[in-house]
């Protein structure tokens, strides 16, 4: 018969990524907790964990037996809060993962509208990663939603249900002083300016230098980022003219630190909001569907 004791232990290391941390929250000694999940281990036949550096993974059998595990304690989780809580007060959880390659400001603007939520309220759980990585953990969720420039990579055997939130052309951005060496029309303009360029992670990369291209356009690529904030923390210092997606120039621009050089639609960015099928009618979830389609990507 399975021991849920065991059980917990095992989701309490793989919640909080390592022994240590996990004996901290369950106010044990690291040979307790260890023997327990090596007799879990022996109990099930697989190994859970696998050591990578100082770090433990999940094995794939680990991440099978957590797709399992991770409702059951977090109901118990939940049924402790709502028990202590008075009626209508406990809020629902949110958590949502975010592909670093998705501007921020994109982001807060999805997920702004379901912080107004109050029946029921939410409490929001963001964190930023690669795509494979929160895939992995929407799989066996551990994640709520997670917003993308793609869909699930045809590669990765999910269920999941995918959401196009919108799609939109990107703008050419640089500080005053780097505009003002700018000459000409755009896109001719371009011509010779440092740019600042998503990394081979974003969808919008391969898009960008073919347009650049085609329009005969000969720039320095003098920067390439996997993750936009920092592209774009980049720019705003002046080390060149970097891209985002128009939806958010005036966001960029009001504060008068960037202006839009110009703006194409020839390149286009898309966004996605991906779910797995148990979690396709979480307030959240809607909401951020209702904030594109209302609000961000109007048409």
């Amino acid at each position: 018969m399975l021991n849920y004791r065991q059980l917990h232990y095992f989701w309490m290391v793989a919640r909080t990524g390592s022994i240590t941390r996990a004996c901290e929250q369950l106010n044990l000694t690291a040979p307790t907790v260890s023997g327990q999940l090596s007799l879990l281990e022996h109990n099930l036949g697989m190994r859970l964990f696998q050591k990578v550096g100082r770090h433990l993974e999940l094995t794939e059998a680990g991440r099978r037996v957590l797709a399992y595990a991770e409702p059951m304690f977090e109901a118990g989780v939940a049924l402790e809060a709502m028990l202590r809580s008075q009626p209508g007060q406990q809020p629902l959880a949110f958590r949502v993962g975010v592909a670093d390659v998705v501007p921020k400001s994109i982001v807060y603007r999805l997920l702004a509208p379901t912080m107004a939520l109050e029946d029921p309220p939410l409490r929001i759980s963001c964190r930023e990663d690669k795509l494979e990585r929160l895939l992995a953990d929407l799989a066996i969720q551990r994640l709520d939603l997670v917003i993308s420039d793609s869909p699930v990579p045809p590669q990765l055997d999910i269920k999941s249900r995918t959401l196009k939130l919108g799609e939109c052309g990107i703008g050419f951005f640089a500080t005053p002083e780097l505009a003002g060496r700018c000459k000409g029309a755009f896109p001719g303009c371009l011509e010779h300016m440092p740019l600042l360029i998503p990394g081979p992670q974003s969808v919008v990369r391969s898009r960008l230098l073919r347009w650049l291209e085609e329009a005969r356009v000969n720039t320095r690529i003098v920067g390439e980022f996997d993750d936009s904030a920092l592209m774009q923390a980049f720019g705003l210092a002046g080390s060149g003219v970097f891209v985002a997606p128009s939806v958010i120039a005036d966001d960029l621009t009001r504060q008068g630190d960037v202006q839009l050089l110009g703006e194409t639609d020839a390149v286009t960015e898309a966004f996605y909001a991906i779910s797995v099928e148990r979690r396709v009618n979480h307030p959240g979830t809607v909401a951020v569907a209702e904030a594109a389609r209302e609000g961000l990507f109007q048409q």
